[in-house]
């Protein structure tokens, strides 16, 4: 990576990493976008070797408000989602796929402005696991589903929980990606340069995160969610 283009990333990295550690959302879809056109040979394994520091952090910061029971149901919906994800990438075109969970993302956005109030149980944990599952497979966006399940909880429950789930599916990423020979030395130098960037920013929304109320925060989620969909649907076309 150039200079220029590092001074560039890092700049991105430390808002993604605010806007993350302050929303629990968002740092993928920020900063994928910019290696995209900068750097897309460290796509995804230098962006999932920094978002493991960054949700061990918000998890362990938050975990007095941490759903454990909810954690542990949608990870085990994940598990089961990342073979599903392989097996839509053999059936659909990437473009098909593309499109049909962009327009499915923004749908259940959509949905929730005129949803009443819900508190999430098995079967929402278990489903949002399986979506988040097959479309962070298949696509590399996993964060709407977990978002709209627990967009009426507490936004540190949420946080916490979201950070935590994550967490997990980083790992078994990265480890499938080991297996097949993909991580290598340029993606390790690059993630070790933009540690200080992705800390500066963690650090620095610890100050604002408590101040997002519940209202905020959903009216984030569902703006995340649309944004998450728009951006599938202009990749796609």
């Amino acid at each position: 990576m150039s200079l220029e283009h590092l001074f560039i990333t890092a700049a991105v990295v430390i808002i993604a990493s605010f806007v993350q550690g302050a929303s629990g959302l968002g740092f993928a879809l920020i900063v994928a976008p910019v290696l995209t056109m900068l750097q897309p040979d460290l796509l995804p394994v230098c962006v999932l070797i920094l978002m493991l520091p960054l949700n061990a952090y918000v998890a362990w910061r938050e975990r007095h408000a941490l759903d454990k029971r909810g954690a542990a149901w949608i990870s085990a919906g994940r598990l089961v989602g990342t073979f599903g994800g392989l097996a839509v990438l053999l059936v659909l075109s990437p473009k098909a796929l593309a499109v049909f969970v962009g327009l499915s993302t923004i749908a259940a956005a959509a949905a929730t402005w005129v949803m009443p109030a819900f508190t999430p149980g098995l079967t929402a944990f278990v489903s949002a696991g399986l979506v988040t599952g097959i479309t962070e497979t298949a696509t590399g966006i996993g964060g709407p589903p977990l978002a709209l399940t627990y967009q009426h909880r507490p936004p540190a429950e949420m946080r916490a929980t979201i950070a935590l789930c994550f967490l997990v599916g980083e790992l078994i990423s990265l480890a499938v990606l080991l297996v097949m020979g993909k991580v290598q030395s340029p993606h390790l130098v690059a993630a070790v340069q933009l540690l200080p960037a992705l800390a500066l920013g963690a650090v620095a929304s610890r100050y604002v995160h408590t101040r997002i109320n519940a209202r905020a925060m959903r009216l984030f989620v569902q703006i995340f969610a649309v944004v998450s969909g728009l951006v599938l649907l202009v990749k796609a076309l």
